[in-house]
């Protein structure tokens, strides 16, 4: 593999064919990151996660759902009174968050949908909370796509966003090469709070890992 095949996504080298597809997952390569996504972020996850808690009967949506591992997650945590919801505009990751969840499917407490955060097939304040892991990077309209999210949401109910990278002045050259093969943007804190309340969220806090250089964030909406 020459250096032109390859690209540095800030942490390691990697295979730039196989990154391209973490923006939208397609083909074999889809299958192949998605499978490597659900165990690289798993302990971001983990961290992310503890920052909150669900109730047996909590209504989730998990926005850029990938390969289903965090849906996997919730559905362990809710009674047959609860619910996960799987969305993602990538047909391969539906397909493989699906494959992954059937069991909790045929339970009948998640289902895992194909569709748009910028228009969600869904209900004025269906959900509880709304997760989104490693994917507001590739959103298309960010205040919007949060106003979308704030509708679906309950009233008081939350969005929690996690995030492996995180924008900090004059440490962002390593992301060039990611920035660009995978259109992508990396938000500061500051933009994720001011965005978050022209969004009509309030009661922002975030969580910064700096060994790791991750950030989670919740707020609620007003």
């Amino acid at each position: 593999m020459s250096d032109n095949d390859k690209v540095n996504t800030g942490h390691h080298i990697e295979d730039k064919e196989l990154i391209k597809n973490a923006r939208k997952p397609e083909g074999e390569l889809g299958h192949q990151i998605l499978d490597r996504m659900n165990r690289s972020h798993e302990s971001m996850a983990q961290w992310g996660v503890s920052h909150f808690d669900i109730s047996e009967d909590s209504k989730i949506l998990d926005i850029g759902c990938g390969g289903g591992r965090n849906i996997e997650r919730f559905a362990s945590q809710i009674s047959d009174n609860g619910r996960v919801v799987g969305i993602d505009y990538s047909d391969v990751s539906v397909e493989k968050s699906t494959e992954l969840n059937r069991d909790a499917i045929d339970r009948g407490i998640v289902n895992v949908l194909q569709g748009s955060v910028s228009e969600m097939p869904f209900y004025d304040e269906t959900f509880d909370i709304a997760t989104c892991f490693e994917t507001i990077y590739f959103w298309p309209d960010f205040i919007n796509d949060l106003k979308e999210v704030n509708r679906v949401l309950k009233k008081d109910g939350f969005i929690f966003i996690c995030n492996e990278a995180v924008y900090r002045e004059g440490e962002m050259e390593k992301y060039d090469d990611l920035v660009e093969l995978l259109d992508m943007k990396i938000y500061s804190e500051e933009v994720l709070r001011q965005s978050l309340e022209t969004a009509g969220f309030k009661d922002f806090k975030a969580y910064l890992n700096d060994e790791n250089d991750w950030i989670c964030v919740i707020a609620h909406k007003i």
